[in-house]
């Protein structure tokens, strides 16, 4: 069983940054493959980013390549979302996911992980 709590969401100009904090709480963390999605409304959960076990490698969608970094501090059991030069187009609900079921690599398939947080919203103005 795994706990994932979001924060750091808010309000933000076009261009500007916002950091996302997902905190775990469980029995794994250090060996299980985290991952962020988003949800606009009327929209299907997409996929974000995700990042290995221990860090060493990262996916992203490519609508956020080269502006959001994903990143992990396994001795805080914390996830980090990085989000530069943010677009009106990322405004949606940001949610952190854990795949606890050993894999070479991510998915990006929402149905591949296992346990969810609640989301954390991000709106990005004009």
């Amino acid at each position: 069983q795994v706990q994932l709590v979001e924060s750091g969401g808010g309000l933000v100009q076009a261009g500007g940054s916002l950091r996302l904090s997902c905190a775990a709480s469980g029995r794994t963390f250090s060996t299980d493959i985290m991952g962020w999605f988003c949800q606009a409304p009327g929209k299907e959960r997409e996929f974000v980013a995700a990042i290995s076990a221990a860090g060493g490698r990262t996916y992203y969608a490519d609508s956020v390549k080269g502006r959001f970094t994903i990143s992990r501090d396994n001795a805080k059991n914390t996830v980090y979302l990085q989000m530069n030069s943010l677009k009106p187009e990322d405004t949606a609900i940001y949610y952190c996911a854990v795949d606890r079921r050993w894999k070479v690599a991510a998915s990006t398939r929402p149905s591949e992980y296992d346990y969810w947080g609640q989301g954390t919203q991000v709106t990005v103005s004009s």
